[in-house]
């Protein structure tokens, strides 16, 4: 599996660029903006899909709180955010949303001599890191969790988020979950008042400050930590068990969405129980008017998705993404009906 992922990373490393910079002279080309958090699979799918059909995908990753403004400015044919927007936000803004892919965050450190894997951290202490609460790595709760793990005497580098940010809203829900202090100190959203650290713009960000800065930890899409080789925390989960981040521990706690009674696909997958399941994944997703001003373009990116979900599940497996159950496919394809010009 690791080989196999690690082909899939270097593929998207390659292709990236050359998949997502779509030239603005091509007319067919679609346009998108939004969560970094599923930039590595849109960028595969981007490329697979060009060299199948000659149409290019033009998509900024800037973080789901620009997503958003973009997709309600008009200036793009679809936003993508990892924070779900309630029903009546959608509604008043005349959009529709649907997930793409299931993901995982992870949390990496940067700690000389120690290993991917080989601590552990649960919900209330990864809160008291971020609170400020607890600044050392050799503090008695990472110790305790650690026993036999020779932790430095060294500071903790907080690195977060600067944008506004999906990948922030999964994490800062998570840890809202599992620490009171938390949720009614900081909060859950796209961008919240720190209490402590540095931040970084993007998932690409957060991961080229804590590969660069020994004592640093942070939070990125499973993905990103492996495509910079970073060390990541198994974590103790909602059912008090330790799990490593995998695609086994990923569908554990995926196989708790509920779909059938998702609210305009509104879904959160925080802290999910379950012996096996990892505690902060939530599906990402795509905002579409139900009223396009171009029609055309639209149905061209809602083809792209389409096509996606027939083809793309490998592929999202590849990068460790649980790809949405074919049942829920036929749902989200049905729900297209609502959006004017997508000829479903």
């Amino acid at each position: 599996m690791k080989k196999f992922l690690k082909a899939g990373l270097t593929a998207v490393a390659a292709m990236a660029g050359a998949a997502l910079i779509a030239t603005s002279a091509m007319a067919a080309d679609i346009t998108g903006a939004g969560a970094t958090f599923p930039y590595p699979i849109y960028a595969k799918w981007a490329s697979a899909y060009k060299t199948k059909t000659g149409i290019g995908l033009n998509y900024q990753s800037i973080g789901s709180g620009g997503g958003i403004a973009q997709i309600k400015a008009k200036t793009v044919t679809f936003g993508a955010s990892d924070m779900p927007l309630k029903p009546a936000e959608l509604d008043a803004a005349g959009l529709v949303m649907f997930p793409t892919v299931i993901g995982a965050e992870v949390i990496v450190y940067h700690l000389p001599g120690i290993k991917s894997g080989a601590l552990v951290i649960d919900g209330p202490t990864l809160a008291n890191i971020y609170l400020g609460k607890i600044t050392k790595w050799n503090d008695p709760a990472i110790k305790k969790l650690n026993p036999g793990v020779s932790l430095p005497n060294m500071s903790i580098l907080v690195v977060h988020r600067s944008d506004g940010s999906g990948t922030t809203f999964i994490f800062t829900n998570y840890l809202g979950k599992v620490s009171g202090e938390w949720a009614s100190k900081v909060g859950s959203s796209t961008a919240v008042e720190w209490p402590t650290g540095i931040g970084a713009k993007g998932n690409e960000g957060v991961s080229g400050n804590v590969a660069q800065t020994v004592g640093s930890i942070g939070y990125v899409e499973y993905a990103y930590a492996m495509q910079n080789n970073l060390p990541w925390m198994r974590m103790k989960n909602h059912d008090g068990k330790i799990v490593s981040p995998s695609m086994e521990s990923f569908q554990a706690s995926a196989s708790h969405a509920d779909w059938a009674h998702a609210d305009h696909f509104y879904m959160i997958l925080t802290d999910q129980p379950g012996a096996e399941s990892w505690p902060i994944e939530n599906p990402t997703f795509v905002l579409f008017y139900k009223n396009p001003s171009d029609k055309a373009g639209s149905k061209t990116a809602l083809d792209f998705f389409k096509w996606a979900y027939a083809d793309g599940d490998k592929m999202a497996e590849s990068l460790l993404y649980i790809p949405l159950p074919n049942s829920v496919v036929k749902v989200i394809e049905n729900s297209w009906k609502q959006i004017q010009g997508s000829g479903m």
